[in-house]
């Protein structure tokens, strides 16, 4: 399984990492092997505020449609539109091409409650 070093992670399966006060998000490579084949994902437009826990969108995929959930508060200035079309890219490239949306941080400290590497290992029990 794939888990880069230098992203956060949280309990919910989404990962993000920051550049300045952007932060770049996705769903882990764990939660796409358990979901399975991707075959549509709804993101919310640019300019929706979301915060820190809450939903933003779903994620269906063959075996069941699933919740993705804020690793932090802030406005979502950017959506990969790519996934509209081709939502099996968070398949073939979850921390990549595959990637959701881009927030710009309200409260950059909330990175700090996140998981790294390690604690996203023990909490998946791999």
């Amino acid at each position: 399984m794939n888990l880069p070093e230098n992203l956060k992670y949280t309990k919910d399966h989404e990962w993000i990492t920051i550049d300045g006060t952007t932060g770049t998000v996705g769903i882990t490579d764990h939660a796409q092997g358990e979901l399975g084949d991707v075959v549509f994902v709804e993101l919310p437009a640019a300019g929706k505020a979301v915060k820190l826990g809450e939903s933003f969108g779903t994620i269906e995929a063959v075996k069941a449609v699933s919740d993705l959930y804020a690793p932090v508060t802030g406005t979502i200035t950017e959506i990969n539109a790519a996934l509209n079309t081709t939502p099996e890219l968070v398949n073939k490239d979850p921390y990549g091409a595959g990637w959701m949306v881009k927030i710009k941080l309200s409260n950059p400290d909330e990175v700090k409650g996140l998981l790294d590497a390690k604690g996203y290992k023990e909490l998946i029990g791999k």
